[in-house]
């Protein structure tokens, strides 16, 4: 079994036109390096520095990371993660 990972449609362009991929279980930072490694440029765009960028949220199982331990959130086996860009307007 693996972590699930919801990408959202303005990132799926870097994943082949895949709404869901597949990652590897450890922090939400190793998730993403990892993901980069497979989808090149992913990382980047989520992450700058091993933290991730102001305006992208992240959940995991449906709890923002920014509540739990942010980059160093642990994820396992089956757990579903949401990767959501902030929008602002107005």
């Amino acid at each position: 079994m693996a972590v699930t990972v919801k990408i959202p449609v303005p990132l799926q362009r870097l994943t082949q036109g895949k709404a869901e991929v597949e990652g590897e279980p450890g922090t939400i930072i190793s998730l993403i390096t990892n993901l980069d490694q497979k989808y090149p440029g992913l990382g980047e765009r989520i992450s700058d520095g091993g933290k991730l960028r102001r305006f992208v949220n992240v959940y995991v199982n449906e709890e923002d990371v920014r509540f739990l331990k942010n980059e160093a959130t642990e994820v396992k086996d089956g757990d579903e993660i949401s990767i959501v860009p902030a929008i602002a307007g107005g």
